[in-house]
C-alpha cells in the first residue's frame, strides 16, 4: 500500500514547465548581454539567472517529493520549508557569486535574476488555464 503523497500531476507539469521557462529564458538573456555587452555582461547574466534558478528548482523539489504523512500539514511544512531553503540558497549563491567572481557586472546580473523571477509569474497563467480546460472537460462529460 503506498501511501506517499504527491503533489497533484498538473501542479508538477506546472512546476517543471516554469523551471524549463526559467533556463530558457536565463540561457537567452545571458546570450543577449554576451552578443550586446561582451563575455562579462554574458556570463554575470547567466550567474544572476542560475542564482533564481537553483532556489526555485529547491523549492519545487521540496514541493513534489513524497511524504509519509499525506495531510495538509505536511504539505504546509514542506512548503515552508522549501521557502526557507530557497531563501537561504539565493543568499548563499549571491554570497558565493559577489565574493569569487571578478570580474563581475551588477547590472546584468540582477537583471537577469528579476527577469528569470518573473518567469514565475507565466506559470501562474498556465496553472489558470489548465485549471479552466480541466474545468471545461468535466462539464461537458457530465
Amino acid at each position: 500500500m503506498d501511501v506517499a503523497f504527491l503533489v497533484p500531476e498538473a501542479s508538477e507539469k506546472t512546476m517543471l514547465k516554469v523551471l524549463i521557462w526559467q533556463f530558457g529564458s536565463g540561457v537567452a538573456l545571458a546570450a543577449a548581454f554576451w552578443i550586446f555587452g561582451g563575455t562579462v555582461a554574458g556570463y554575470s547574466a547567466l550567474l544572476g539567472s542560475l542564482t533564481a534558478l537553483v532556489p526555485n528548482a529547491f523549492l519545487a523539489l521540496r514541493l513534489a517529493v513524497p511524504r509519509r504523512d499525506p495531510g495538509a500539514r505536511a504539505l504546509i511544512q514542506a512548503a515552508y520549508i522549501g521557502e526557507l531553503g530557497k531563501l537561504a540558497l539565493t543568499v548563499v549563491m549571491f554570497i558565493i557569486v559577489f565574493t569569487l567572481v571578478r570580474p563581475l557586472a551588477a547590472a546584468p546580473l540582477f537583471v537577469a535574476f528579476i527577469g528569470t523571477q518573473l518567469v514565475t509569474f507565466a506559470g501562474f497563467l498556465t496553472r489558470d488555464e489548465e485549471q479552466q480546460e480541466l474545468e471545461t472537460e468535466s462539464k461537458n462529460g457530465e
